[in-house]
């Protein structure tokens, strides 16, 4: 087998995971700060926003549309 990436090897679960988030997010278009944001937020369906971004909703609205509703919003 391949040797693992650096980045990878002192990453803990939940680092790794934000980490992917935050690739996938970008991969479907997200603005890098957007991306980085939204990784790291739990309450939030990656799914859902990719979904929507598949469905040709823009990115910035798909993160509007999926906020939690006790998060505060920003204009898109």
């Amino acid at each position: 087998m391949g040797q693992p990436r650096p980045d990878a090897i002192a990453a803990s679960p939940g680092v790794a995971l934000g980490r992917w988030r935050r690739r996938r997010l970008a991969a479907a278009g997200f603005e890098p700060e957007l991306a980085a944001e939204l990784a790291t937020e739990p309450a939030v369906d990656l799914h859902e926003l990719l979904v929507l971004v598949d469905r040709g909703c823009p990115p910035a609205l798909a993160a509007r549309i999926l906020a939690p509703l006790d998060a505060p919003t920003t204009r898109c």
